[in-house]
């Protein structure tokens, strides 16, 4: 015998196909779009920072990275801290820093967890890291 089946309105499907479930309010951006830039400074110390791991050496770069997300953003002098890698050459590292000055920089740079994963590097990867040092800039009145 054959069951008929209840057929939902496309929209219905296509609604609970992409809707988007709720996020906790931690992972707003600050209650708002936007919202959370005000807290940067113009001025703020930024770094963009590079480094690719040698041959054969990309994920075991990335496991000993990959850690430092959780350690530099407990940092309460860092601002802001992101760990990218490039989908087209994994182990092509690429990290966005923000501080609010380059003294809480260069303490981060300290810290026995940094020097740690710098010792490494000699190892796993091609070359060292490359830093490119800047300023956030930001509108009048920030």
């Amino acid at each position: 015998m054959l069951k008929t089946m209840r057929v939902q309105p496309l929209a219905v499907l296509l609604v609970g196909l992409f809707a988007t479930p709720a996020l906790p309010p931690s992972a707003l951006a600050q209650e708002g779009p936007g919202q959370g830039y005000g807290k940067i400074a113009s001025g703020a110390y930024s770094v963009v920072a590079e480094v690719r791991a040698k041959p054969g050496k990309e994920a075991e770069l990335r496991a000993i990275t990959l850690p430092l997300i959780d350690l530099v953003r407990g940092d309460p002098a860092n601002l802001v801290y992101f760990l990218q890698e490039n989908r087209e050459k994994p182990g092509h590292f690429i990290f966005y820093e923000i501080f609010a000055n380059e003294a809480d920089f260069e303490a981060h740079n300290a810290m026995p967890y940094v020097q740690e994963w710098f010792a490494k590097l000699p190892d796993l990867a091609d070359g060292g890291v490359t830093v490119r040092r800047m300023q956030v800039l930001a509108p009048a009145g920030n």
